[in-house]
């Protein structure tokens, strides 16, 4: 767990056209004050965190290049505990814009960065993995649990676990209607001692059982969330702690509201819950708060 998140302060959010194809949890909105609406859910999000001591960078993005999806970082950069930085190769030509160098330069005046090791070579390859989208990383463990996908391709994870030192966990997953998962970050999510997952999500039943024993074996209270309640985005959770060395799980409204009283006690054993409504934001980018937060692991200065 960390209390140090970074987040990008969106300037033309909305609705991505080139992401929309394999992202099901983007829907179009008819609304035209989508920017409007999205920044002020964005600056929301951020005083609740801060309330909470939790130490959040808020960097501005830029109307120039056109990224419409910069609201969501973790996908394209994410950092390591031996002051090492990993770039990642983007699916859609636009968010391979959002890899910005003066964003990673801005985080050395507080940070050690010791390393950048940049895979958006595999761009050309078209082969990709987004992030922390693509992995969710057990860091205390080194696993790396992925359901393959357009977006998660098994040689590029095979590659960042060979040069992390982490065990790869990859499956299949999908909706209901038996369409595949772009993320693995809205169908699961790891803290210290429990893992929120959507089991139904992975129909086979050897990587089913595969996944319940990493899980196991690690420790992990497994909570489990329906193929709704993962539509409502309770699976895009992210555990981290404040300054006081607190464990805080954070989520949408959205999410919470889905939750039902038994999975809320369950969570609650482990972490406190802060929500905020992220409601334009989930419509519109098909991402949610765990989507918004770039946790930085990096050593301080």
């Amino acid at each position: 767990m960390t209390n140090h998140i970074l987040m990008i302060r969106p300037v033309d959010f909305k609705f991505n056209e080139q992401t929309a194809g394999n992202n099901k949890f983007q829907v179009a909105s008819t609304e035209s004050n989508v920017q409007v609406q999205a920044l002020k859910e964005f600056d929301a999000f951020v005083d609740l965190l801060r309330k909470n001591d939790i130490d959040v960078t808020v960097v501005d993005d830029t109307l120039q290049p056109e990224t419409p999806d910069s609201i969501f970082p973790n996908n394209w950069v994410s950092f390591h505990e031996d002051g090492s930085v990993y770039l990642y190769p983007m699916f859609s030509e636009n968010r391979r814009l959002e890899r910005r160098k003066e964003i990673l330069d801005g985080l050395k005046d507080s940070f050690e960065v010791n390393h950048i090791s940049d895979l958006s070579f595999y761009e050309h390859q078209h082969a990709f993995l987004e992030g922390t989208g693509s992995m969710v990383l057990d860091r205390t463990n080194k696993i790396a649990y992925a359901c393959l996908s357009v977006r998660t391709d098994e040689e590029v994870l095979d590659n960042f676990c060979m040069l992390t030192g982490y065990e790869p966990v990859a499956f299949q997953a999908v909706d209901a209607t038996n369409f595949p998962i772009y993320h693995t970050n809205v169908m699961m999510c790891i803290g210290d001692r429990f893992a929120v997952i959507c089991l139904d999500s992975i129909r086979d039943p050897e990587e089913k059982l595969n996944v319940t024993i990493s899980l196991k074996s690690t420790g992990k209270e497994i909570i489990e969330i329906s193929l709704e309640q993962m539509n409502k985005f309770a699976g895009n959770m992210l555990q981290v702690s404040n300054a006081e060395g607190e464990s805080l799980l954070v989520m949408s409204e959205q999410a919470y509201l889905s939750l039902n009283p038994e999975q809320v006690a369950a969570l609650e054993q482990y972490s406190r819950i802060i929500y905020a409504p992220l409601y334009t934001i989930e419509k519109n980018g098909g991402g949610s708060a765990r989507c918004m937060l770039a946790e930085i692991h990096l050593p301080e200065k």
